[in-house]
Parts: structure tokens; sequence; C-alpha cells
């Protein structure tokens, strides 16, 4: 068989990811339009949901490009009828659904003490809430998609963070929700893992996107301060290709990645 090289991978000229269906969240910029293309570049068809359309539009239009499929749904997962209604699209226009990245959250960073309350209410929302709207919805999805699907197994990636390994000043309630979803991520796991719908928890170190742009601005120089070496989006989205390419009888429960100098 040949091979060709994709993004410095080799792989057979048969796409490991062909016939089966991704859904990333946060998919307009930085992890999810990395992971929603490193994908498509695997052969799944991608449905790529976030806030803003345009962005969403110009990711497709480069997919299709390069002869991939992308589904753009413009929603807002922290409504769980949207969140619901995204997952629903996807499998109804793109006729399955065999991995969901649960890419969408945000960081705001800053002391407890004063700290607006708004803050912690759009954290909760986005990286708890809107996470759980999605993997409910797509939980049935998944497990018929490890029983009927092409590779007779399904993934759900949650993005965590190393913030959910380590409380520390400043990051109080951004720890909380990232806590959690390892704490979800763990339980479903061991739930589902005999149905071979495979939940992995994947905890990025310091990345350059957008991330941290939605802080205060006071808070924002504190993070400026903080952070040295980061990694590119690519790195992560390289990662999440490698855990929902494995082979079936292979799961990546867990997978830390950090900037080689970052020490925490």
């Amino acid at each position: 068989m040949g091979r060709l090289e994709i993004k410095g991978w080799w792989v057979g000229v048969e796409p490991v990811l062909k016939g089966t269906v991704a859904l990333v969240t946060g998919a307009s910029s930085g992890i999810g339009a990395a992971t929603a293309a490193a994908l498509a570049a695997q052969g799944a068809a991608v449905a790529l949901a976030a806030r803003r359309r345009d962005r969403l539009e110009e990711l497709a239009t480069s997919i299709t490009g390069q002869g991939g499929t992308a589904l753009v749904l413009e929603c807002d997962i922290t409504d769980q009828q949207q969140a619901a209604g995204a997952v629903e699209r996807t499998a109804a226009e793109l006729g399955r659904l065999d991995t969901l990245i649960n890419n969408a959250g945000v960081m705001l960073l800053g002391p407890v003490v004063g700290a607006p309350l708004a803050e912690w209410q759009q954290m909760v929302e986005l990286n708890v809430l809107g996470l759980l709207y999605c993997a409910h919805a797509a939980l049935p999805h998944l497990l018929h998609a490890a029983e009927n699907g092409p590779r007779r197994v399904a993934d759900m990636v949650n993005i965590s963070s190393v913030a959910g390994r380590a409380a520390r000043n400043g990051n109080g309630v951004y720890s909380l929700t990232k806590f959690g979803v390892g704490a979800f991520s763990e339980s479903l796991r061991q739930e589902v893992a005999k149905r071979y719908v495979r939940v992995s928890l994947l905890e990025p170190g310091a990345t350059a996107t957008e991330l941290a742009s939605h802080n205060r601005p006071e808070v924002l120089e504190s993070i400026r301060n903080q952070f040295g070496q980061t990694l590119a989006a690519q790195a992560i989205a390289d990662a999440i290709a490698y855990i929902v390419s494995r082979p079936r009888h292979v799961a990546v429960n867990e997978m830390l990645i950090r900037p080689t100098e970052q020490e925490r």
C-alpha cells in the first residue's frame, strides 16, 4: 500500500477515520479549529460547533477545499436545546456520530475575593454544563456507533487543563470546573468502557490560543507575566487525533501535555 504524509504523520492511503463523523465544540478558533482540520485530514466528516459563524464558514471552506466534509453549526452550547440540537443535526445531516470532542471552554482567572460572580457563572455554564449537555445528547449516538460503526468503537474526548490537576492561587473556580470535568470523565469511562465508547481526558498546559484574552485587563497582565513557552494549538490537535485513531482495543484514558519548559 502506498503512503502519504499528512502534517508529519505517515499513514496509509486509506484514512484511519474514513466513514466516521466527529463533532467538535469550540471549533471557531484555537484547539477546536486545529482539531477539526486534523480529524478531517484523517478522513472524518466534521461538524463544527461554535457561536462565530464567520469563523466556522472559513474553516469549513478550508476543509471542503481539501476534499473533506464539514457541517457548520452556529450554536451556544450553554443552552441545552442548542447543544442537543447540534448533536441531532450532526447525526441527521452527516448520517451518524462516532466522535465527540468537548473542547469549548473559557478561562477567567483572578482572586476569589472580590471576583465578579458573572465570571464564575460563565465558566460553570460553559466548562461544565455545556460539556454535560453535549455528552448527554451524544451518548446514545456514540453507543450506537460502537455497536454498528465502521470501526466498532466511539470516542468522547473531554478537554480539561493542567488546572484540573492542581488548584493554585488565582485559578480557584476555573480549577473547580476542570476538576469536575476530570471526575465526570473517569466515572463515565468506567460506565461505558466495555461497550467500546472510549472516554478520554486531555489536559493541556500553556497553549497559544484566545483562551486567556477573555480575562479582565488587570488579570491578563498577570497571566502574561506567568506564561513563558507555550504550545501551538496544532500540538493539542495532534494529540486528539492520536487518541481517537487508536485501534479498537486501545484506549488512551488520560493525557497531560505541557510545554517542555513549563514546570507545573
